[in-house]
């Protein structure tokens, strides 16, 4: 996320009371936090005032009046030669204070007065960047007329564009961009101004990139050692975050703008991704990320009846995939298979009834149906997909002709996978379905049986699950 914005003093995030206080000797500083703005413009006409007296935190009579944004205080401070570049413990300036209000008058006299327009707060943040996030477009006119550079990045390697783009502040970004701003400037993990907007929901912010003619097909490109592990995928675009936060009515708006709807070159297209966007994998693991909260005018269902009609192909295939044991490798997965994955039947029916083939397998001969069952599933009730969902998702499929005894290339079966899962009334309704024991009742490729998995030989720590083993042995009693 980007930073936020620099912590001053603890004593600026309390209320200050105002209360008399007895003014013999009590430094300039001191007054002001208190607001007495008569008796200090008194102090200011004695001899012998220390304008540049600071608290223990470092903050001076300046900060004060900025913080209080007290534009004729200032203009008198200025006047009696304090410090404009006065720098807090915390390595705040009044300048970095200033930038933070909707006014402008205090950042400019400031300005004029000699303060260093690009000083650095905590955070390597600048003026600008703070302003772009509080709003300001005068205020960031004005320090760009300064000389205020626009590609300093903060250390998190953002700009001040990217500052105004996840805020949502349309008229600060507009006066980047006026000012001549890199639309295109990334962060050590790979994020522009688009990403940051697209991501957070921003849809005002991506149609004034979009028409200050930002590439919508631009992708994440991470510098890993300097990223670190929060680096998103490689080849992530901006549509695909906008689809895995849930903003539908923006990722159209990417799509409307000539963004791909087929892309995969984060490994995943955007009907691939809305699977895990409905349901994550969370179940019962209290760390599990829910839904995202999303934004706009679309449904989740609506946004995918939307892409298909902009040229999304419904029955795309993934180009790459991952093998290894126990794993359901993606290569040529459709979003069906997806949807099947996580036994969301709505989702599956949507997809169908625009024109998905519900049978298509993966490289592996590895069917929705299959998948559904639990072919793949590594973490139990931790995988999207309740028993209920899987057993309605296994009675859908098949209806539409799906065969329980399929054996895929690892020599797994949907009895396989209803082991994986750890679900029992999935093993009774695949043996009414005809999922047949001579079929099922081997060793697929790790050399585990339906039985043995539900027994605990798997990846993973894991028990054995004595309703799965007894629905097994009744399964292979029927035959």
């Amino acid at each position: 996320m980007l930073s936020l914005l620099p912590r001053f003093a603890l004593s600026l995030l309390v209320v200050h009371c105002v209360v008399p206080i007895a003014l013999a000797e009590v430094p300039l500083a001191d007054i002001a936090e208190a607001q007495q703005w008569s008796e200090l413009s008194k102090e200011l006409r004695r001899d012998g005032i220390n304008f540049d007296h600071a608290q223990a935190d470092g903050m001076t009579a300046l900060h004060w009046a900025v913080y209080h944004n007290q534009a004729n205080i200032v203009e008198s401070l200025i006047r009696a030669k304090c410090n404009v570049n006065a720098v807090t413990r915390y390595e705040v300036t009044p300048l970095a204070i200033s930038a933070t209000h909707h006014e402008t008058v205090t950042v400019k006299l400031l300005l004029d007065a000699g303060a260093e327009a690009d000083v650095r707060s905590p955070g390597n943040e600048t003026p600008l960047m703070i302003a772009a996030r509080s709003g300001n477009a005068e205020s960031i006119r004005e320090l760009l007329s300064h000389k205020a550079s626009l590609e300093a990045n903060d250390k998190s390697g953002q700009t001040a564009l990217m500052w105004a783009a996840d805020a949502g502040n349309t008229e600060a970004l507009d006066a980047l961009i006026a000012g001549g701003a890199d639309l295109s400037a990334t962060t050590p993990a790979g994020f522009t101004a688009m990403m940051f907007a697209a991501r957070d929901g921003k849809l005002a912010v991506v149609k004034r990139l979009i028409d200050a003619g930002v590439d919508v097909n631009a992708i994440i490109k991470s510098d890993s050692k300097r990223a670190g592990e929060r680096a998103p995928r490689d080849g992530t675009s901006a549509l695909i975050f906008a689809v895995e936060s849930g903003h539908f009515e923006l990722a159209m708006t990417l799509v409307e703008a000539g963004a791909d709807p087929n892309d995969q070159r984060s490994d995943f297209s955007a009907l691939h991704a809305i699977s895990w966007v409905r349901k994550p994998n969370s179940g019962d693991d209290p760390d599990g990320d829910p839904s995202p909260r999303g934004s706009g005018a679309l449904s989740d269902l609506e946004f995918v009846r939307a892409i298909v009609a902009a040229g999304a192909d419904v029955n795309l295939k993934l180009i790459t995939g991952k093998a290894g044991k126990a794993i359901l490798d993606t290569q040529d997965a459709t979003p069906m298979l997806f949807a099947a994955r996580t036994a969301d039947v709505p989702l599956m029916k949507r997809l169908v009834e625009l024109g998905a083939q519900p049978l298509m397998p993966n490289v592996d001969g590895c069917t929705p149906l299959m998948a559904a069952a639990g072919v793949g599933v590594r973490s139990v009730n931790e995988e999207a997909g309740t028993e209920p969902e899987v057993i309605d998702a296994i009675d859908y499929l098949v209806g539409l002709g799906a065969d329980v005894n399929t054996v895929d290339a690892n020599k797994e079966t949907a009895m396989h996978g209803a082991a994986y899962r750890c679900f029992p009334l999935v093993v009774k309704r695949l043996a009414e379905h005809g999922a047949d024991c001579r079929t099922w009742d081997h060793k697929n490729d790790s050399g585990w049986t339906p039985m043995l998995i539900a027994e605990g030989y798997r990846p993973g720590s894991f028990k054995p699950h004595p309703e799965t083993i007894t629905a097994l042995r009744v399964a292979m009693s029927s035959k």
